[in-house]
């Protein structure tokens, strides 16, 4: 009996060892924000290959400018509608306007709401996306508090904060009037700083956590942007619309290594009240700014990262057209340099993008631009006539 007794004690401790060993933490919900103001056929393909990745889209719906006034996106109906997924239209008032006049932008909303209805989408909630600066929060507090009581009670309610936020008093109170908030993390500062810090994320979504009682989720970049020189003032920003100006444009990218390793670190040790991780943005098969889809989902799902540049020649009748293809789960800058072994090379020649220098048993072919390779794409860069060339000889140099 007491050997029983005994066994019984260190069964039970075992037990509670075991249910106090770290578990690991689940993944955080993953959303996407749908920001194309023109809808295109190639809508249809990235946002099938999205849904296994991403639980919930939030979408460009509304604008309102200081001169230009309002727009709407034009949006594909019928593919949200097949797409299934919780929908959140975003209202983007702009942080120029000279103030927010409540009744004209609730109509515009509850227009927006009912056409949108209308077309047979069912709503998840309204997201209210406005760069106010920290004096105008009282004044946008009461603005949001009249549309929360406008609204239908089944939709939710939510706003793009910004980290400038933080410094006022006012935060708790405004937070209090929606059910949920948007901390945007990047380009929030001079671009000239770059488009992200994760280190500075972490802090902003840890004091953001200690503030807030409801739920918040950050949105984070996966995109980037071209720098163009302004003689005097802070670079202009080129991003999804070509801006015409002189001069060299500096590119900036989200870097994917370093936004998974900041979203498995929110997953294993996350701020108080964080619900989730929004990207921006949904990326288009020709959206030249964006990563490609499958490094963004790699991403989210804290998947190792790995570009895989190979050497492709396609052959006929001694005609070889030379391209290089990514074959893993990262984008990758264009190879700075390709070697090709070849014999009785008598033609040869570089496609944009690259220069050819050609010797009797070699073929380089050198990058002259930056350029980028998406996950599972391939470009052509160049061709040769020759009797034979050695793909085993032949080498990618990133």
């Amino acid at each position: 009996m007491v050997f029983i007794a005994r066994l019984t004690v260190l069964l039970t401790l075992l037990a509670l060892l075991t249910g106090c060993e770290r578990q690991e933490a689940p993944p955080l919900d993953q959303q996407l924000y749908v920001w194309q103001r023109q809808w295109t056929p190639s809508h249809q393909a990235a946002l099938d290959a999205s849904r296994a990745d991403f639980s919930t889209l939030r979408v460009l719906a509304l604008q309102a400018f200081p001169r230009a006034g309002w727009s709407r996106a034009r949006i594909d109906a019928a593919l949200l509608k097949h797409d299934g997924r919780p929908l959140i239209a975003v209202v983007r008032l702009d942080g120029q306007l000279a103030s927010l006049d409540q009744e004209q932008i609730t109509a515009h909303i509850l227009q927006l709401l009912g056409d949108w209805q209308g077309q047979g989408l069912v709503l998840a909630g309204v997201e209210v996306d406005h760069d106010a600066g920290i004096a105008r929060l009282p004044a946008y507090r009461k603005f949001l508090t009249d549309l929360r009581a406008t609204l239908p009670a089944s939709l939710s309610l939510s706003i793009t904060a910004l980290p400038a936020w933080l410094d006022s008093p006012e935060l708790p109170a405004l937070l209090s009037t929606v059910d949920s908030s948007v901390l945007q993390v990047h380009a929030v500062s001079d671009p000239r700083r770059g488009l992200f810090d994760p280190d500075q994320a972490k802090k902003w979504a840890s004091a953001w956590g200690r503030i807030t009682t409801r739920d918040f989720y950050l949105a984070l970049p996966a995109y980037g942007v071209a720098l163009l020189p302004q003689t005097g003032g802070v670079p202009v920003v080129e991003s999804e619309v070509p801006v015409e100006g002189n001069g060299e444009r500096r590119e900036l990218l989200a870097d994917p290594q370093q936004l998974r390793t900041l979203a498995l670190e929110l997953r294993d040790d996350p701020p108080a009240h964080l619900a989730g991780l929004i990207w921006f943005r949904l990326p288009l098969a020709n959206d030249r700014r964006a990563w490609s889809l499958t490094t963004l989902g790699a991403v989210a799902r804290g998947d190792r990262l790995d570009s895989r540049l190979t050497l492709q020649l396609s052959a006929q009748n001694g005609l070889y057209d030379v391209s290089i293809s990514n074959q893993g789960n990262l984008d990758s800058a264009w190879p700075e340099r390709l070697t090709l072994a070849g014999q009785g090379c008598d033609g040869a020649d570089a496609l944009a993008g690259y220069a050819l220098q050609q010797s009797p048993d070699l073929l380089t072919f050198t990058r002259l631009r930056d350029g980028r390779l998406p996950a599972g794409g391939q470009r052509a860069i160049g061709w040769a006539r020759c009797t034979h060339i050695d793909q085993g000889g032949s080498n990618v140099h990133p």
